[in-house]
């Protein structure tokens, strides 16, 4: 991509990830025979969130790795959620803002727990000054080919852990931080309306995103805070190996009508265009990046 600006043939922008081994779960870019493509190369800012203040959960690569360099490079701050063992997936993030020249607060944490959620919403406060954004995207998922029969409870547990109490107890700290003007993103996916039965857990709680964005919009909008949520297909991030078959990682994403999955640098504008004052006529809604598969 030489631009997120500049137009090109989608089918042919990127092609289809090679053969990829399995990596460990959580995953690290590093690890990945085809690494994604953050926008480290191409994403240009034109200060479309200049002082802004944000945080972003699952900022260590993938989705999130590409929403922190564009929202730094469009002038924002921001406050890092990972996990402690991605720390250095992280800290190549962190590098990346304050390349830009923006201040950048690194919390690790598991937010499966609510102190975890409430101290990263402290932090961010107490070290930026303030929030403006909240950007939920960190999730949890684990193919399982047996689908219903195969997901364990334990398994159950961490993905609504993870996908859903974890977005629910962070709006509800930031909330009371939020001035008129603010905005809050939350990761959905086409799989909320699409479910696969191998992602059946996961597919649950992405549906339970969306209906929570649109409730939570509705009680937020007369305090001037907007909500709304990207809904991905497929997306090209070390989740893909870390959770996925060798044949299900080997052919992601040719099913979609552009015939490849999407990169992370092709998520960041839809964050971007959420969080600055050009969507603010815009709550309650979905903007599905997903290749041309429908979503109804």
């Amino acid at each position: 991509m030489t631009d997120q600006t500049t137009p090109t043939d989608p089918t042919r922008e990127y092609g289809q990830p090679g053969p990829e081994p399995r990596v460990e779960h959580p995953g690290h870019t590093q690890d990945m025979r085809t690494e994604p493509d953050h926008g480290e190369e191409s994403y240009v800012g034109s200060g479309r969130l200049e002082g802004r203040r944000a945080v972003i959960t699952g900022g260590d690569s993938g989705i999130g790795r590409a929403v922190a360099i564009a929202f730094a490079r469009e002038g924002a701050d921001v406050a890092l959620s990972y996990l402690p063992e991605e720390a250095d997936d992280a800290e190549v993030t962190a590098g990346h803002v304050r390349d830009a020249g923006r201040r950048v607060v690194l919390v690790p944490g598991d937010l499966r727990e609510e102190a975890a959620c409430t101290a990263l919403i402290e932090r961010a406060v107490a070290e930026l000054g303030g929030i403006d954004v909240l950007v939920s995207n960190a999730a949890y998922q684990m193919a399982q080919e047996g689908g219903l029969l195969d997901i364990t409870t334990e398994q159950l547990d961490r993905v609504l852990k993870t996908n859903l109490y974890a977005m629910f107890w962070l709006c509800k700290a930031a909330v009371p931080h939020l001035a008129p003007g603010s905005s809050i993103i939350t990761t959905s996916s086409i799989q909320a309306y699409q479910p696969s039965p191998q992602l059946l857990d996961y597919a649950t709680s992405k549906a339970g995103i969306v209906n929570f964005t649109k409730g939570l919009a509705q009680q937020l909008a007369e305090q001037g805070i907007r909500v709304n949520t990207v809904a991905p297909g497929p997306v090209w991030t070390p989740l893909i190996p870390a959770t996925m078959t060798g044949d299900a990682v080997e052919g992601f994403g040719a099913d979609t009508p552009l015939g490849r999955p999407a990169q992370p640098a092709e998520l960041a504008p839809a964050y971007v265009f959420f969080a600055s004052a050009e969507s603010s006529y815009v709550t309650g809604e979905r903007l599905g990046v997903a290749g041309g598969k429908p979503m109804p």
